[in-house]
């Protein structure tokens, strides 16, 4: 019988070098090379592979450690298969070479390209991504920078003004909301804040819309006692707080741009795909369609939707239950022994698609009756809040790919006829 033809390439990629080494179907060593991290670098690479094994790029199999980055999109694009293996994994497949502990690139390289020989089973196929994802993508992870440097930036407000001027953490828990920046450029100090008309502050509410308290509020709490504070403390903190609404203003600015662009990422996902004819087409590219789908999930909001698309589209696509869980930290790791049995929380995950999932699942017990009831009935029996809420995401994980493998949008009565039947 004719022998499929296949050579494997072990990779070990850095920041200037990376080591590349390329083995055969039988595991003997055909070359290994240095390219430096560039274009150059990684056209010579791919051509280089081409012409040692003398095959095509579908007869290539790449093992490396990173799933994404310009090496791996640079080898997708050319048509290579592109397999990715977890840092930890490589360090127990090194060990089947040597067992003095000894590391090198160039033994990394071959330990990949022979353990994929060996084990491909074990590694993650990569596939490329649609162009549309791969922006979602970037956008979803600068919408979440953005949050992070603004609750920092908050946190350094807040603290220079629990140094001269507490009056005012009294009237808002956001302090990084343009009507607080507002108001205390109004009113810097308790000084000023004497002399300030309340028809000022009625102004700054009513231009922002906050209807929670009005103006004599407002001023009743900014003019109780004020600290007493040292001479040039007041001065050095408005000087720092001057800084930081500068650049809180500039992050709303740019919060409020990222979520239109991921508002209009997601529209064009939902869009649905027409032929020539301007007609809707059936099975083709049905990822598109699932923006909808998740979105009519109970708990989901633009947050949660634009994490799930970004960082599990593969996942998605296979409508992979077992994987989504895994993704999102839901699965639990079991561990046995013996007579022991320790079931422990899933820290191998992706870390954002975690938080996602536990605030999805967080949000669903508060407007879906189903989680509710899931919820109260495990915490009923000892379990504890976040695992409580690990066990309702993976329910409505699996509810997601049902409804993704059905094309069905969210029904809420679905479950009540089901309880009734019963």
């Amino acid at each position: 019988m004719h022998e499929e033809r296949r050579w494997f390439v072990g990779i070990d990629w850095a920041s200037q070098e990376h080591v590349v080494t390329l083995c055969d179907a039988q595991g003997k060593k055909i070359g290994e090379r240095e390219f430096a991290h560039g274009g150059t670098g990684l056209t010579d690479m791919i051509a280089w592979l081409l012409k040692a094994s003398g095959g095509g790029a579908g007869e290539m199999h790449v093992a490396i450690e990173t799933p994404h980055g310009p090496i791996v999109e640079a080898l997708l694009e050319r048509g290579f298969n592109v397999y990715s293996i977890n840092p930890k994994q490589l360090d127990r497949f090194r060990d089947r070479f040597t067992v003095s502990g000894a590391k090198d690139d160039s033994l990394d390289a071959y330990v990949l390209a022979d353990s994929l020989r060996t084990d491909m089973h074990l590694f993650r196929t990569l596939m490329v991504s649609e162009p549309l994802i791969v922006e979602l993508r970037e956008w979803s992870r600068i919408d979440e920078e953005l949050k992070v440097e603004r609750v920092r930036l908050a946190n350094r407000l807040r603290d220079q003004l629990w140094r001269y001027y507490p009056q005012m953490l009294e009237l808002a828990d956001d302090l990084s909301a343009d009507w607080v920046l507002d108001l205390w450029e109004a009113a810097p100090t308790p000084e000023k804040t004497a002399r300030m008309r309340e028809a000022t502050v009625a102004r700054i509410l009513k231009s922002h819309r906050i209807r929670r308290f009005d103006a004599t509020h407002v001023i009743s709490e900014l003019r109780k006692p004020a600290l007493s504070v040292a001479q040039g403390t007041t001065e050095a903190a408005t000087a720092h707080i001057r800084l930081v609404v500068a650049q809180l203003r500039l992050l709303n600015r740019q919060l409020a741009d990222a979520g239109l662009q991921l508002d209009r990422l997601c529209k064009k996902l939902a869009e649905p795909v027409t032929g020539g004819d301007g007609e809707n087409v059936s099975g083709q590219r049905q990822e598109h369609r699932d923006v909808t789908i998740l979105d009519s999930l109970p708990g989901v909001g633009r947050t949660v939707l634009v994490t799930m698309l970004a960082e599990a589209p593969d996942a998605l696509q296979r409508r992979d239950y077992h994987a989504l869980r895994n993704l999102c930290g839901s699965a639990p790791v079991t561990r046995r022994s013996g007579k022991s049995c320790l079931v422990m929380r899933r820290r191998a995950c992706n870390r954002r698609l975690r938080n996602a999932a536990f605030y999805w699942a967080q949000t669903a017990t508060q407007c879906d009756p189903t989680s509710r009831a899931k919820y109260a009935a495990l915490r009923a029996r000892g379990h504890g809040h976040a695992r409580a809420l690990r066990s309702v995401v993976d329910r409505l994980l699996y509810v997601a790919c049902a409804m993704l493998e059905n094309r069905t949008l969210f029904d809420p009565s679905l479950a009540e006829k089901k309880a009734a039947a019963a």
